[in-house]
Formats: structure tokens, sequence, C-alpha cells
């Protein structure tokens, strides 16, 4: 229930129509439970008594009553859908907005699938339910104890009917409501499971196909879809049965009524259209459990979505500021014995790693896959904070600053190239908003990659799909870079994004950087010595540390592992001077 006192207070803005759109039901209520009362009238003082003006008054006002209800039921309807749909997209915009800027650590915590069926199923089956409680929810009770009210009112012999199959619903609805909650508890865990298992194979097609693992996939895909379809069978079931069972309740007090309403007009004491009414509202006291019993259903599959949305709009991040600094960045960065582990209690990932990088220095990262040189990078814009030691940028330690300040005041190029549906043009508005078109040709000509963006017919307005798909690899990484380049930031980081690019567009690349970064902070990241061997420094990283600082030919001298791997590269061509 917290989870839905939380989100209660996204309907502030919306308070008067919250409060109009069941007041409007209420009308329609009590239209609806009149007209059998009308009816009664009809059969028994006019038809009855063959007196025909009396049935078409009483037809009128029936007719009357009716539109008036039609108008409340309506008026209802259209406001309790614009409640439910307003805080549905404030909910979602806030969970949007709150995930975003989630570290990253704490994104894998909460984990990508499960934000998936957050933001879509979870939110849509709060809205459904907040339309059903402002509709159904004020109709089905009302509906059932007016029915009550007129029954003791009209036909209070017959009311001993009500005291014995009323309680039986209650019962059988309040049961099937509590074990409803747990079913559809299952649900949505299943399908976080399958939302996550269908990012992972949709973002991974090509290694899957590469790997030929189609066939594995489709099988895991198909066991988790088989256990969301079982659960979901399971609550179908559950509500399957209840209609019946409850229907059979209410004829046998329909078999009742009549037994008992024959043979109070055989007596005399009973007119037949009491009888004809008591049907009627024994129907609405049905309908109005069954509606009730449907929106606690929906409330209880509810209940545990509102609790996942309020944790996550809840949690915090995990990055903290003391400061909100915001000064120039000149790109002087120093790291001071950094241990980092990407659980709280798992391995470090990072050892004792202290490293000081000049303002306007060109530093190169090389070392195995693994070795740590990308989780430091990460550490710079505080996409990950060290649980141990401390970062300084500037002499400022790097909690300081306000953390989108710091991000807008360093250029990276990451790992791997992302690229967003859109044109070449915004994509490279990524880096700079304001850019103008002279700055977008310059930055791709700094990357290489003008050459290939100049042959479109489009150009900068060349449309790229989904991840830069219908661009090669060594492509996409050129534009990537470019976004970076355009930035102009004090600070620039390069993370292994020449891996796919030919060597002649690298050799380009790298006398640019020279020409153009002079001033800079660079960081290169890179598996090729070819990539870094002119920087101004080189950190070699193995396991989580860096065993080995020089230039060039320092570490020719004094590393075993730069000379062997440079040693290897040479052989195989990976160098070029």
């Amino acid at each position: 229930m917290a989870g839905v006192r939380y989100l209660l207070t996204y309907l502030k803005p919306y308070i008067v129509i919250t409060i109009l759109a069941p007041l409007l039901m209420v009308v329609e209520v009590i239209t609806d439970l009149l007209q059998p009362t009308i009816m009664q009238y009809i059969i028994d003082d006019g038809i009855a008594n063959d007196d025909f003006n009396t049935v078409l008054n009483y037809t009128f006002l029936m007719l009357g009553v009716a539109v008036i209800g039609l108008i409340g039921g309506l008026g209802c309807i259209y406001l309790s859908s614009k409640v439910g749909l307003n805080l549905a997209t404030d909910v979602r915009a806030d969970l949007y907005e709150v995930s975003s800027y989630f570290s990253a650590r704490r994104r894998n915590e909460v984990g990508t699938g499960k934000l998936v069926t957050i933001l879509t199923s979870d939110i849509e089956m709060v809205q459904r339910a907040l339309m059903m409680t402002l509709r159904i929810f004020v109709r089905g009770p009302l509906m059932f104890i007016g029915a009550i009210i007129i029954v003791w009112l009209t036909a209070r012999e017959l009311f001993p009917i009500l005291l014995i199959i009323v309680p039986i619903l209650i019962i059988l609805i309040a049961l099937f409501t509590m074990y409803s909650g747990k079913i559809f508890g299952k649900v949505q865990r299943a399908l976080d499971a399958v939302n996550t298992k269908l990012s992972e194979n949709l973002a991974g097609i090509q290694v899957i196909k590469a790997f030929h693992r189609l066939k594995e996939q489709i099988i895991q895909f198909t066991g988790l879809n088989a256990t969301l379809t079982k659960h979901n069978q399971n609550a179908n079931i559950l509500i399957g049965f209840l209609g019946p069972l409850s229907m059979f309740i209410i004829n046998m007090g329909i078999i009742a009524a009549l037994w008992l309403g024959a043979i109070k007009i055989d007596t005399g004491t009973m007119q037949i259209g009491v009888i004809l009414a008591f049907i009627n509202y024994l129907n609405i006291i049905m309908g109005g459990l069954m509606m009730s019993m449907m929106v606690l259903m929906q409330i209880a599959r509810a209940l545990p979505s509102a609790t996942r949305i309020k944790d996550v709009l809840l949690t915090e991040d995990d990055l903290k500021e003391n400061g909100g600094l915001i000064k120039p960045i000149e790109g002087d960065i120093e790291f001071k014995n950094i241990n980092f582990a990407y659980h709280d209690h798992g391995e470090n990932v990072l050892e004792n790693i202290t490293l000081h990088i000049k303002k306007g220095q060109t530093i190169g990262f090389i070392g195995m896959t693994g070795s740590g040189k990308s989780t430091l990078l990460n550490l710079i814009p505080r996409l990950y904070d060290a649980q141990q030691g401390e970062i300084l940028i500037d002499g400022e330690k790097i909690e300081r600053y306000d953390v989108n300040y710091l991000r807008s005041q360093i250029a990276i190029a990451p790992q791997k190239a992302t690229l967003f549906t859109g044109t070449i043009a915004s994509n490279l508005k990524f880096g700079n908003e304001q850019a103008k078109e002279a700055q977008m040709v310059k930055a791709l000509n700094q990357a290489s990659a003008w050459n290939f963006v100049s042959q479109y017919d489009q150009q900068l307005q060349f449309k790229l799909t989904q991840n830069g798909g219908n661009l090669s690899g060594g492509q996409k990484q050129r534009i990537a870079m470019a976004r970076a380049f355009i930035r102009n930031a004090n600070i620039l980081i390069l993370d292994d994004t020449t891996s796919a690019v030919d060597t002649i567009s690298e050799k380009i690349i790298q006398q640019q950087i020279a020409e153009d970064f002079i001033d800079k902070t660079v960081i290169i990241v890179s598996s090729k010595v070819s990539s870094i061997q002119n920087a101004d420094q080189i950190a070699v990283f193995e396991d989580g540390k860096i065993i080995a600082i020089g230039t060039h030919e320092q570490l020719l001298l004094s590393s075993v592992a730069y000379r062997e791997t440079f040693e290897l590269q040479q052989q195989n061509g990976g160098l070029f001077t």
C-alpha cells in the first residue's frame, strides 16, 4: 500500500476532476437504481390496472432518468480516463528522468529488463486500476448498497434471501482477491525475465548468429515465455472460475425469490412487480459485487506494480555531490590510491591506482582486455564512483563538482560506438547542441569521416537507423569520435575508438589530434601500440594495476610486458611510423 499512497501524490494537479469523476458516477448509479422501481410501478400500477396514462408517464420518467444516467456515466468515463492518462504520463516522465540519472552501477542493480517492464506494463497496470477505481469501484459498491437498501424498503419479505447469499458472495470475492495478488506478482516477475531476455537477444543478435546460437536462445526465450503464459493462464482461470460460481449463487437466490414470491402472490400479500423488481435488484447486487471484485483484482495486480514504481522513483543514486562546484575545468587529473569494484562486496577491478595526468598532456592506456583501462576512464565523468581513494580535477575533489557540469566539460568517445536514430547532424549535436555546419564538417574531417559522409546525397542529413545499423563498424567509430571532437572540451577521452578503423584513417586521426588538441588533456585507450606510441606518457595496465608508466622509448627499456606487446605487433604489421 505504500506504493499506492506514494503514487496518489501525483493526483494533486488533477484533484478537482478526480473528485468530480466519481460524483458523476454516483449520478449514474442513482438513475440505474431507480429504474427497477419505476418498472415495478409500471407493472403494478399501470399494466395491472390497465392504466395507459400511468404506463406512459412512468415510461417517460424512465427515459429521462436513463438520459441523466447516460450523461453522468459518459462524464465519469471522460474525466477518469483523463486522470488515469495524466497520472501515467507524469509517472512515466519521472521514471525516465530518474532512471536516466542512475549511475551505471545503480542501473545494473535494477536491471534494464525490469526498467522496461516498469515503464510500460507496470504503469499501464496502475493507470488501469486508477481508472477502474474512479468508475467501477464507485459504481459497484454503490449499486450493491443501494440495491440492498431499496429491497429492504420495497420487498422486505424477500430480504432474508439477501442475508444468506450476500455474505457468501463477499467471502468468496475476498478469498479470490487475496489469492490473485500472489498470482499477478508472479506474472510481473515472469514478464521482467521475458523483457530482459528479449533486450539481450535483440542487442546481441549478430553475436548470436555468428556463434550459431539462435536455436539455443530461442529455446531459452520459449521457456521464459511459457512460464509467463502459465502464470497468465492461472490468473485467467482464477477469474473465469469466479464468474460461474457467483452466477450459481445468484441463481439460487432467484429460485428462492420465485418460490417464496409465488407463495406470497397466492396469499395476496405480494404483487408480481415486486418479485420482478427484486430479481432485477438481485442481479444488480451480483453485478455490483462482480464489478467490485474485478476492481479489487486489478488493484491487487497493480499493488506490486505500484511498489516497483515507487522503489525506482525513490532509489537514491550512489553518486553523491558535496558542493555543486561549477568552475572552468582546465584538465589536470590526479588519481590517488583508487580501489574499485563493480559490486560493494565484489573483487576489485582496480587496485591502488595512483596517476597524475597534467593539463595539456596526451596519455595512452594499454593492457590486456579486462585490465581496468576503461573502468578507470569511467570514473572521470563519474559514471561510477570509486570505493576507496580520491580523484582530483584541477586540484578539486571530483565529488565537489556539479555532476552535470562536470560531464559537460568532458568529451568522450566510448568503447562501444553508440549512435542514435536520426541524422548524422543530430548525432553530432549530442556533443555540441549549438554546432554549425562548418563545425560539423571540421569535426568529421578530424575523425576522418567526412570522406564517406560527403558521398551521401543528404550528407549531414543522412538518416541513421537504430544504433547506426546502416554504417560499418569503422564508420560508426569515426562518427562517435567526431561527436566528441565537436565538443572541444579540455578533457578528451578516446576509449579504444579506432579498433575497427583502417590504418590510414587512424594515422590521419592521430595527426589531427596532435595538431588540433595540443592544449587539451587527451586520454587514449588502445590495444595497439601504434595508437599511443607518440603520447607524452603511456600507462601499462595488468590485472587492475598500473605496472609501468613512461614514454614509448622508456617503456621499451623498462617494461617487459610493453616490449613484448610492441614486438609481437611489429611482427604482425600492427605498427606504422
